[in-house]
């Protein structure tokens, strides 16, 4: 097994996590010899663990023993890097969100195409375990067919970092998070969309949202409710799923939370009014122990390979990638109609 040689363009954040936390369970495929940043603390960083230093850009893209590169800088040098490293013969992996719009995007995959490279977007979220529970549950219908679905993240820390704040990197919340819970959303759900609506927050004064709630509608009859908020001292859950025949609550990223099914048994008591605030209700009282089963969250493990393993096979193999380009487009164009519905240019 011949690994693929690796760069890392940005060593920030989520360029450290991939060296430090990602690359290291792939290591008979992937190996990271290593990275080119404009930080002389960053690159000094790297030296210390043992990866090499590249003095720029160019020097990455001409070492022929540099079969691939990772970009994951901030959101506005994305098509720029892309398209010079599939010119130079390099396969290339993307962080989210992969470009600025969709015209962006375009213009990456035409040179891709152009060149045969492979490009692929690390849309990592797809392997979360509260998600992986949701699309067991809707593709299996463990709580009848599934008509309701809301997705979401919600913190009190406002905007992390410095470029996110600003407009001309690509920052705010739709592109950072919301871009995730999109495409967990469109690759769950197999139908078109018919209405969709967005109100974005800018609560903390910055030029780019802080949060956002939008709504969807597809052909199928799903609705679904995907938020993201800074502001939230207090939080809603990561999901709220309601299907024909029960309900899922999954509290946070710890699978907390529960499962309500109807047992279906016709030999229940009647519900009895309970007192509500200062009236009595029927209709909101607790349905009898017989009526229905609580079960907790179970971890539900992946029918498809982790993103690095996968990346592999697609360039070794010519395998099908898991995070497919015209998927990803369809994610990227989602978010073009909500800043254009919102009148954000």
């Amino acid at each position: 097994m011949e690994a693929i040689n690796f760069v890392i363009i940005g060593y920030g954040g989520m360029g450290s996590y991939h060296a430090n936390g990602i690359m290291p369970t792939e290591s008979e495929r992937i190996h990271l010899v290593g990275i080119y940043d404009i930080s002389a603390e960053r690159q000094n960083v790297a030296v210390e663990t043992g990866l090499k230093s590249y003095a720029s850009l160019e020097a990455v893209l001409s070492d022929q023993t540099i079969e691939a590169v990772l970009i994951a800088t901030p959101n506005d040098y994305h098509k720029e890097i892309a398209i010079q490293a599939l010119k130079a013969g390099k396969q290339v992996v993307c962080e989210k969100p992969v470009a600025m719009n969709t015209a962006e995007l375009d213009d990456i995959l035409a040179v891709a195409k152009s060149t045969g490279n492979v490009f692929m977007v690390h849309q990592n979220r797809r392997w979360d375990p509260d998600f992986l529970v949701v699309r067991d549950l809707y593709h299996n219908q463990k709580i009848g067919d599934i008509f309701q679905i809301e997705s979401r993240v919600q913190g009190a820390n406002g905007i992390p970092g410095d470029w996110r704040h600003l407009k001309a990197h690509g920052g705010g919340m739709l592109l950072d998070w919301g871009v995730h819970l999109l495409d967990q959303l469109l690759w769950l759900v197999h139908s078109p969309i018919k209405q969709v609506s967005v109100d974005f927050s800018y609560i903390l004064g910055d030029e780019v949202d802080d949060g956002f709630i939008s709504y969807f509608t597809f052909e199928n009859g799903v609705r679904a409710i995907v938020e993201v908020g800074t502001t939230n001292y207090t939080k809603l859950p990561r999901w709220y799923v309601k299907g024909t025949n029960g309900t899922a609550k999954i509290d946070d990223w710890d699978l907390s939370g529960e499962i309500v099914v109807a047992t279906g048994r016709t030999d229940v008591v009647s519900p009895k009014p309970i007192q509500a605030g200062v009236g009595l209700t029927k209709t909101m009282a607790p349905p009898s122990e017989e009526a229905t089963e609580k079960y907790p969250i179970q971890s539900v493990s992946a029918n498809f390979v982790p993103f690095y393993q996968n990346f592999y096979e697609v360039v070794r193999n010519g395998s099908e990638p898991i995070v497919n380009n015209e998927q990803i487009r369809l994610v990227l164009s989602l978010i073009d109609q909500l800043f254009q519905q919102a009148g954000i240019s």
